[in-house]
């Protein structure tokens, strides 16, 4: 990167700058979690419930974009048909 500096005769000249050094900081793993939440986990793991974290097929399904009437059958009765 270079920074454009002016001296008093009004002569330009640049100033090579390093880009600034970048430390890595080692991160630590998050503590586990306390153990009543995995036995929470472990119990809802059991039951088939769903997990924080964890792939849902369910939901998957539920949240997938709509496809439309063509599982649902249509009603025999005449458009307006006074019902």
């Amino acid at each position: 990167m270079t920074t454009p500096t002016y001296s008093t005769t009004g002569r330009q000249r640049r100033v090579l700058v390093p880009p600034p050094v970048e430390v890595a900081v080692p991160v630590s793993p998050p503590p586990p979690d306390p153990p009543i939440y995995r036995d929470l986990m472990r119990t809802w793991a059991d039951r088939g419930r769903t997990l924080p974290g964890r792939h849902d097929p369910e939901w998957t399904r539920l949240a997938a974009p709509w496809r439309g009437l063509g599982q649902f059958s249509v009603s025999p009765a005449p458009r307006g048909g006074g019902r």
